[in-house]
């Protein structure tokens, strides 16, 4: 039996735990992923055991961080999105928690059809949707349809030190209408794809294990500098 664990808490709506993670590249097609939408993966994993969804939504938020391969998927994410939500923004992450084996829960962000996911992005007019990208240098991908806002994640990322790339592969763009990052109220997000490279400078030691980056005492200075440059391009 898959069941969900939810608790209302000061207005706020939390459904699951905290995070996991290890590290994998989000330059993967829709060809490649084991399951083609949530249906088919709810259907084979259990949530609770392989899985869990984990949401906080503040009445009146108008900005969604989203971590939809988060935990043991593609590491840190969870925790990146959670960090910038705090408690002003709103906050999902769909976490892999297998012991093993947790990149068979990715689901392409154009498949990407999470009913609480839809339901929280439908909700915001604007979407920083985190993920992992390849890469032993330190960059960071922005894409999206959100121009205006892309522009202004460049130029806060850059103005705190953190390299941006010139140009985002199409496979990692982010452009589809499909895309759970545009399916806002205004139908245009930002993808962030966080290369290996500079994810590992979020952590002392630069692990990403699973246990490592869910223990706060070994972020580094750079993860607060990197979740507040975002934080700062929406205002």
């Amino acid at each position: 039996m898959k069941k969900t664990l939810s608790i209302a808490v000061a207005g706020l709506l939390v459904i699951g735990l905290a995070p996991a993670a290890h590290a994998v590249s989000t330059a993967q097609v829709s060809a490649r992923d084991v399951y083609a939408g949530y249906a088919q993966l709810s259907a084979q994993e259990t949530e609770g055991r392989d899985y869990r969804r984990v949401q906080r939504v503040p009445r009146g938020a108008r900005v969604a961080h989203i971590a939809i391969h988060g935990g043991a998927i593609e590491a840190p994410t969870s925790q990146l999105a959670d960090q910038a939500a705090g408690r002003r923004h709103a906050y999902y992450s769909f976490e892999g928690i297998k012991a093993s084996g947790n990149s068979a829960l990715h689901i392409t962000a154009t498949h990407f059809d999470e009913p609480k996911a839809l339901a929280v992005v439908a909700g915001v007019d604007y979407t920083i949707s985190w993920h992992a990208a390849a890469g032993t240098g330190a960059t960071t991908y922005v894409g999206g349809r959100d121009t205006a806002l892309i522009k202004k994640v460049k130029a806060e990322l850059r103005a705190a030190g953190f390299p941006v790339a010139a140009s985002v592969p199409t496979e990692i763009g982010g452009t589809s209408t499909r895309n759970i990052a545009n399916r806002n109220r205004r139908g245009m997000g930002v993808q962030l794809e966080i290369s290996r490279g500079q994810r590992e400078r979020f952590f002392d030691g630069g692990k990403l294990t699973r246990a490592w980056v869910e223990n706060p005492a070994n972020r580094t200075n750079a993860f607060y500098r990197y979740v507040a440059a975002v934080n700062r391009a929406l205002g």
